[in-house]
C-alpha cells in the first residue's frame, strides 16, 4: 500500500510538472501587433538618420541599415506591411560618396574619401539618379523643421536628396510636408527637428552668410522655439487625421556626439606639446564677446583637428584676409575662428533650445496619444558608455561602437540601439510586443 501511494504521489507530481512546463511563464515574450495601432503601411519621416546617412555620405551600405528598416523588419513579424526603401543601384553603391578609415597612425585615425560608384547624374548642380518607384522611408539628409515646409525644397536648386525621390514634371511647388503626409499611411515614425539645431550648432553657433545672394544660409540658422511648436502641431495633426497611430522622436542634446566631444582642448595641448619644444599651456579661441583662453566647456568641432591649423602663422585674418603672423589658436592676437568652436554660451544657446523642442514634441504627442521614442534620454545615457547585448558602446570617436566617422551619424550598431527605442515605445504605448534586436547582430566602425 505503502508503495502503491508512493508511485501516486510521484505520478501526479509528474503530472504537475508536465502541465506547468507547458504553460508560458510571465517573462515569456509571445510578439503580437497588439490592437491599438495598425501597421500594415508604415512610413518615416526625418532626415539623414532616418535615411541611413553615414559617415559623412548617403551610400547603400548606411540605406540598409537605416534605423525606420530595422523597425519595419521588426514590425514584419507581427504582421507589418512591406517597407520600401530608395536604394541606390549596385552599380551606384557608393551614393553621394563618403569617408571611410584608412588607417590608424600612432592612434590617430587617417580617413580617404570613397568617389568611385557614385549616383550623380548633374555635376553642376549636384544631383542625384532619380529613385521615384513608391517608397516607406522618406528619410531626407538635411530636412528640417522649417524647411519641410518651403516650396520649391524638391527642385534642381533646393535639397539634392529630396530632388531625387520626385518625378519629372512634379510641380515645383512641391514641398516635403505635403510630399509626406500624403503617403495613406497607417503608421509612421517622426523624426524632424535636428537639423533645426545642428546646423547652427556644427558651425561653432556662426550663422553662415552665402557669397552671392549675400543673404544668411538658412541651413546654419536657429529655427525659433514657437515657429517648431506651430509646424510640428500643424504636421501631426495631417497625419493623424484619420486616427493613425505613430511614434514622435525627440531631438538629441547635440553636444554629446563625437564631433563636439572628441577634439578636446587639453588633447590639443599635449600635441603641441609632445611636437614642440616650446610648451604652451592654453588655446585661444575667438567668441562673441571677444578672444579668451579655451575651457573644457568650450566644444571644438571635429573638423578643426583634420584641418591643421593650430600654430600656423599663414593664415589670412577672417576680417581683413591679411595674413595674421602670429601662431594660430596659440597666440591671443590669433585665435581659433568662432566657426570651428562650440563656446559654452553658445553651447547653452544649443541645450536649451533642444529642451524646448523637446518638450513641445512630448507636449503634441500627448495630446494625440502617440507614442516618444525619447532618443535624447538615450544617447545621453550613451555618452558616457553602456553595455547591450555583450557590446560596449559610448559617444567615443571610432571605438565607442555607436558613431560613425563623421562622428554624428550611426553605425549598424547606432541605427539598431535607434530602432530599439522605437520598438520599445510602440510597445509600450500600443500593447504591442514587437521584438526588439539584437545589438550584436550589427557592426560599428568598420576598421582597415
Amino acid at each position: 500500500m505503502i508503495m502503491k501511494r508512493r508511485n501516486l504521489y510521484i505520478g501526479v507530481a509528474l503530472a504537475i510538472l508536465s502541465i506547468t512546463a507547458c504553460k508560458p511563464t510571465l517573462d515569456e515574450f509571445t510578439p503580437s501587433a497588439g490592437t491599438k495601432a495598425d501597421f500594415s503601411k508604415y512610413i518615416a519621416i526625418g532626415n539623414s538618420l532616418s535615411a541611413g546617412f553615414a559617415d559623412g555620405g548617403l551610400y547603400l551600405e548606411g540605406q540598409k541599415v537605416a534605423f525606420p528598416l530595422l523597425i519595419a523588419e521588426q514590425l514584419q513579424k507581427v504582421g507589418g506591411g512591406e517597407f520600401k526603401s530608395p536604394f541606390f543601384s549596385e552599380e551606384q553603391s557608393n551614393g553621394s560618396g563618403y569617408i571611410r578609415l584608412k588607417a590608424l597612425v600612432n592612434g590617430q585615425p587617417v580617413t580617404e574619401q570613397v568617389a568611385d560608384k557614385l549616383a550623380y547624374r548633374s555635376a553642376t548642380p549636384k544631383l542625384l539618379t532619380k529613385y521615384t518607384e513608391p517608397i516607406n522611408n522618406l528619410g531626407v539628409p538635411g530636412m528640417r523643421m522649417d524647411m519641410a515646409f518651403a516650396p520649391g525644397i524638391g527642385t534642381t536648386a533646393g535639397n539634392m536628396y529630396f530632388e531625387r525621390l520626385l518625378p519629372d514634371g512634379t510641380p515645383p511647388t512641391m514641398d516635403y510636408y505635403t510630399y509626406s503626409t500624403t503617403q495613406n499611411h497607417t503608421f509612421f515614425t517622426f523624426s524632424l527637428g535636428n537639423n533645426d539645431v545642428l546646423g547652427w550648432a556644427t558651425n561653432g553657433g556662426v550663422v553662415k552668410i552665402n557669397p552671392k545672394t549675400e543673404k544668411p544660409d538658412p541651413t546654419t540658422v536657429l529655427t525659433e522655439v514657437s515657429t517648431f511648436t506651430g509646424l510640428l502641431n500643424k504636421y501631426v495633426t495631417e497625419l493623424t487625421k484619420g486616427d493613425q497611430k505613430g511614434v514622435l522622436a525627440t531631438i538629441p542634446d547635440v553636444t554629446a556626439v563625437p564631433y563636439f566631444t572628441t577634439v578636446t582642448r587639453e588633447l590639443l595641448i599635449a600635441g603641441v606639446n609632445a611636437a614642440s619644444p616650446v610648451k604652451v599651456s592654453d588655446i585661444y579661441i575667438k567668441t562673441k564677446n571677444g578672444t579668451r583662453a579655451a575651457t573644457n566647456a568650450d566644444y571644438f568641432i571635429l573638423p578643426f583637428s583634420s584641418a591643421g591649423l593650430l600654430g600656423r602663422t599663414d593664415i589670412p585674418d577672417e576680417q581683413t584676409n591679411v595674413i595674421n603672423p602670429y601662431p594660430y589658436g596659440l597666440d591671443p592676437r590669433n585665435g581659433v575662428g568662432d566657426q570651428y568652436v562650440l563656446d559654452v554660451n553658445e553651447a547653452a544657446q544649443v541645450v536649451a533650445r533642444v529642451n524646448d523642442f523637446n518638450k513641445t514634441i512630448k507636449s503634441v504627442a500627448a495630446s494625440k496619444g502617440l507614442a516618444v521614442a525619447d532618443v535624447n534620454a538615450f544617447l545621453t545615457s550613451v555618452k558616457n558608455g553602456i553595455r547591450i547585448d555583450g557590446l560596449a558602446v559610448s559617444a567615443k570617436y571610432i571605438t565607442g561602437n555607436g558613431f560613425s566617422l563623421d562622428g554624428i551619424h550611426l553605425t549598424p550598431i547606432g541605427n539598431a540601439l535607434m530602432a530599439n527605442v522605437f520598438i520599445e515605445a510602440i510597445n509600450k504605448t500600443y500593447g504591442a510586443q514587437v521584438p526588439r534586436l539584437n545589438i550584436s547582430d550589427f557592426r560599428g566602425v568598420k576598421l582597415p
